[in-house]
C-alpha cells in the first residue's frame, strides 16, 4: 500500500506541481484521495505524449473505463498502482463514477487532431475536464459544501484550462493541433491552418488575445464569486487560483506564445498559494 501510495505522490509531483503542492494544503486524511484523482487526470491528459497514433490511445481509454464500470475490482486494476488507488478513493468518499467517465469521453479529443468548433465546445470541455475533476475534490474535502459550489468550479476549471492550453500552445502547434476555437479563430480573421504553420502572425496573436480574454473572463468570475468559498474547499481551488496570474504573463509576453511555452516562476506559485490558502480570496 504504501508503494502504491508513493507512485501515485510521485505520479502527481513529476507530471502536475501545481496540484501536487496543493495538496500538501488539504488535511492529511484526504490527500491520498486527491493525490488519486490528480494522478488519474495527469495519466489521462498524457496519453497523446505516449502514442503515435490514435488507436493505442483509445485502448487505454477503454482500460479505465472498463475499470471504472466493472461490478466488482477488474483483476487488470491489480496490476495497475494508479487503478487501484482511485478505486479506493471513490469506493472511501463514495464518489460518482460518471464524471470520471465524462472526463474519459472529453479527453478523446486529444487523441486526434480535430478542430475546436466554438467557444461553447470549448467551455464543454474545460468543463468536463479541469472543471469535473475540481468538483470531485471537492466532495473528498467537504462532499456537505461542495455541491454549493458547482458553478464556481465550472468558472475555476474553464479559466485553470484555458491558462493551461495557451500554455501549451506551442507543444500542440507541433503537433498540429489547435484547441482555440473556430469562431475566435474567424472572428481574429484567421484559421486553424494558418496559426499551425506561422502564416499572419498578427491575426494569430488576435486570436490568441481572445482565448486569454476568454480565460480572464472566467477567472474574474471565479476571483469574485470565491470570496464566499468556504476554508475547508481552498485546497482544490488553489491551482485555478493560479489563472489569472499565468493569463497576465501570457498577455505579457504575447509574442512568445506561439513558439515558447510561458511559466511563472516557483516562487510566484508558491506564494499565490500560501496567500489563497491563509486567506482566500478577499
Amino acid at each position: 500500500m504504501a508503494d502504491t501510495h508513493q507512485f501515485v505522490v510521485s505520479l502527481v509531483r513529476s507530471t502536475d506541481p501545481d496540484r501536487y503542492l496543493s495538496v500538501l494544503y488539504a488535511p492529511e486524511d484526504k490527500r491520498a484521495a486527491l493525490f488519486a484523482l490528480y494522478a488519474f487526470n495527469a495519466e489521462i491528459a498524457g496519453i497523446r505524449d505516449r502514442v503515435s497514433e490514435p488507436l493505442p490511445g483509445e485502448v487505454r481509454l477503454q482500460f479505465w473505463h472498463d475499470v471504472l464500470t466493472a461490478e466488482a475490482r477488474p483483476e487488470s486494476a491489480e496490476g495497475s498502482p494508479l487503478a487501484m488507488a482511485l478505486l479506493d478513493a471513490i469506493r472511501i468518499h463514495q464518489l460518482p463514477v460518471q464524471p470520471l467517465l465524462d472526463l474519459l469521453e472529453a479527453r478523446t479529443f486529444d487523441l486526434y487532431d480535430d478542430p475546436m468548433p466554438s467557444r461553447n465546445d470549448l467551455e464543454g470541455y474545460c468543463g468536463e475536464t479541469a472543471s469535473a475533476l475540481i468538483q470531485l475534490a471537492g466532495l473528498v474535502l467537504d462532499p456537505s459544501s461542495a455541491m454549493r459550489f458547482s458553478q464556481l468550479a465550472g468558472h475555476a476549471g474553464c479559466a485553470q484550462a484555458i491558462a493551461g492550453l495557451l500554455r501549451m500552445l506551442p507543444i500542440h502547434r507541433r503537433r498540429g493541433q489547435c484547441y482555440i476555437p473556430g469562431d475566435l479563430l474567424s472572428a481574429a480573421g484567421t484559421t486553424r491552418e494558418n496559426l499551425l504553420n506561422g502564416q499572419d502572425r498578427v491575426a494569430a496573436a488576435r486570436a490568441v488575445a481572445a482565448m486569454i480574454a476568454l480565460g480572464k473572463h472566467h477567472a474574474a468570475t471565479f476571483e469574485a464569486e470565491a470570496k464566499t468559498l468556504t476554508a475547508s474547499l481552498r485546497p482544490v481551488f488553489l491551482p485555478a487560483g493560479l489563472s489569472m496570474a499565468y493569463l497576465n504573463r501570457l498577455e505579457m509576453n504575447a509574442d512568445k506564445t506561439l513558439d515558447d511555452v510561458v511559466t511563472l516562476a516557483q516562487w510566484r506559485r508558491h506564494w499565490l498559494m500560501f496567500r489563497h490558502a491563509a486567506r482566500g480570496w478577499e
